[in-house]
């Protein structure tokens, strides 16, 4: 395992994963251990996941499955936050509530296309599906998002 080429990677992910994660949780710490936790799964194995053509996606995989795991495992105190932040606790609280809810492909699919901003072939290379089989999950988790929280989800 080449140092150097975890290094650079680990600068280019890093900010990738913190940025999904934050989206999640609300809280930089929390999204900064997140993002840590999914770097240091990477580093430990480093000498495969460094070859996959989907690199980015797994490592983006594992930060949004630790997000979602941290927000339904220990969901914040509403109390702590300024009123002003209590909209956006609960709103988080019931993202997180909602892709739970879902099917681990369907979830893993929203998450990795609304949430990191990936695209669909991206999504496709980091679950190791099709790209046709991305858009039924992601068409089939956001039909079943808008059943239980009709948001406006386009």
């Amino acid at each position: 395992m080449d140092p150097d080429d975890f290094t650079a990677a680990f600068d280019e992910l890093f900010p990738r994963a913190y940025g999904l994660a934050r989206r999640i949780v609300g809280d930089p710490a929390v999204a900064e251990d997140v993002a840590a936790e999914a770097l240091a799964r990477a580093y430990a194995r480093w000498g495969k996941v460094s070859q996959l053509p989907w690199r980015d996606g797994w490592v983006l995989r594992v930060a949004s499955n630790l997000a979602i795991d941290h927000v339904r495992r220990r969901p914040p105190e509403v109390a702590a936050f300024a009123p002003a932040d209590e909209d956006a606790v609960t709103l988080r609280l019931a993202l997180a509530a909602c892709l739970q809810a879902l099917p681990r492909r369907q979830r893993q699919a929203v998450a990795l296309h609304y949430l990191a901003g990936l695209t669909d072939a991206e999504v496709g290379q980091a679950l190791g599906i099709s790209a046709g089989s991305v858009k039924t999950h992601i068409h089939r988790g956001m039909a079943a998002l808008r059943k239980v929280a009709p948001l406006g989800l386009e």
